[in-house]
């Protein structure tokens, strides 16, 4: 059963064909994320137009508007990804949130980490429908498969060399590509507590 985690999670990155890393969050979604004040003059263009009766404007203006708040809630959850430690580094994927939508919507965030012959990528996935699909599985001791470990605050369940957490039961964090005492230490710098609070 848990097997099947791994499987339907490894589609996600397995279907994105093209990656395109930069080596910070901030270069990635700097020139790109919305501010919040973008938001607000898109929901009141949406206003307008409701008022002037153009509905299909209307639909596109609050569409344009869900588009800016995914991208601001996608760079807060890349900011969650622990840094680079010294020797390390950090590229972040790109492509992954384009994918987000194929695989029940919400927002993810990947990157991988490097240093000489080691290398493993860190995917969080946070209010999704496939995410909430297994937080029962992940939740439930008699359903779990594999060796338990804790990480900070957090339960992590290990298989195969990889790592599958689950925190606030919405936020999905999971380590594969190097062994467990690689990316252990790395993992240990996720702030659980803040990662918790996402999107509250």
């Amino acid at each position: 059963m848990y097997q099947s985690i791994n499987i339907a999670l490894k589609s996600v990155t397995g279907a994105i064909m093209k990656r395109v890393f930069l080596v910070t969050a901030l270069a990635v979604f700097a020139p790109a994320a919305a501010s919040a004040d973008e938001v607000l003059e898109t929901l009141d263009a949406a206003r307008t137009a409701y008022e002037a009766g153009k509905m299909q404007q209307v639909l596109d203006e609050l569409a344009y508007a869900q588009q800016l708040v995914r991208e601001m809630k996608t760079a807060g959850l890349t900011d969650l990804l622990p840094p680079a430690p010294d020797g390390w580094s950090r590229l972040i994927n790109t492509d992954l949130s384009a994918a987000m939508a194929m695989f029940g919507g919400g927002v993810g965030a990947e990157a991988t980490y490097s240093r000489g012959q080691d290398s493993f990528t860190i995917l969080l996935m946070a209010d999704n429908a496939m995410v909430q699909g297994f937080a029962g599985m992940l939740g439930a001791a008699g359903l779990l498969v594999g060796k338990q470990l804790r990480i900070g605050s957090e339960t992590f369940i290990e298989q195969e060399g990889e790592l599958t957490g689950l925190v606030d039961n919405r936020i999905l964090v999971q380590a594969n590509g190097a062994p467990l005492d690689v990316m252990q230490p790395i993992l240990e710098q996720i702030d659980f507590d803040a990662m918790a609070g996402f999107g509250r």
